[in-house]
């Protein structure tokens, strides 16, 4: 692949469990082009969730670099913290990572991670509001609650915009994680089974929405267990004991 957005070359994550180390990924290496997506499949316990998270810069590699825009995310080997410290936050690496979280990469998760005392559209703001500086979020409003009602149509769910989490269905509630993710145009959007925890039908729409959605050019980074959900990507890798192999 030329020119791929994104590349990961020989990442290796062992974590702690007391006094023993539990090796979770071995060596992965893969790219991403523009426009694609890819379905990493797996068993429970293969190293998916934590590969996916690697990627999207929300854990550090014990070894190996990823690269967006031809550009790595991590510190050089010696100079990481697997730990980072309350100062860290201020290192140039973390910052790094935190406006790429914020700006350029969409996270869907299995258990949807929406705030109970928001409405659906109060969800969808929820990282623009992080990422907003508080004097500039009143001039900002209007435009992003703009762009959030739109996402929030753009996922069928107008007619929920005032109503609560546990006011919808799980399939709904995936639809708002999935348009929160999507309110600062994420260049790669990263799901982590985002089909897992709902029924065929409602996981069937998410399917229907997430290849729509690339359909639109979106960039999307899958993980999951279901052959029949991976066989909606453009291409599927398989992840088996912490090591990628092609279909």
């Amino acid at each position: 692949m030329s020119n791929p957005l994104m590349e990961a070359v020989d990442l290796r994550k062992t974590y702690r469990m007391g006094r023993v180390g539990v090796e979770v990924l071995r060596g992965c290496s893969l790219a991403i082009g523009s426009g694609e997506f890819l379905a990493i499949m797996g068993k429970s316990g293969s190293g998916k969730s934590t590969l996916l998270h690697l990627l999207g810069a929300l854990d550090v590699p014990n070894q190996g670099q990823v690269t967006f825009h031809d550009k790595p995310i991590y510190a050089p080997p010696t100079q990481r913290r697997f730990r980072p410290g309350v100062l860290d936050t201020f290192s140039f690496w973390e910052q790094s990572r935190i406006r790429l979280r914020r700006h350029a990469f969409g996270f869907v998760f299995q258990f949807y991670h929406l705030l109970p005392e928001l409405t659906v559209l109060e969800n969808v703001l929820l990282t623009r509001m992080i990422g907003t500086p508080w004097l500039r979020w009143g001039s900002r409003r209007k435009k992003y609650d703009e762009r959030a009602r739109s996402i929030i149509e753009r996922v069928g769910l107008t007619a929920r915009i005032k109503h609560r989490p546990n006011e919808l269905s799980g399939g709904e509630r995936q639809r708002v994680a999935i348009a929160r993710a999507l309110i600062h145009d994420p260049q790669i959007l990263f799901a982590d089974e985002p089909t897992g925890n709902l029924d065929e039908d409602s996981g069937g729409r998410i399917l229907e929405l997430l290849t729509g959605l690339h359909g639109e050019g979106q960039t999307i980074v899958m993980v999951t267990h279901d052959a029949s959900v991976a066989r909606a990507a453009d291409r599927t890798l398989h992840l088996d004991r912490g090591v990628l192999a092609t279909n």
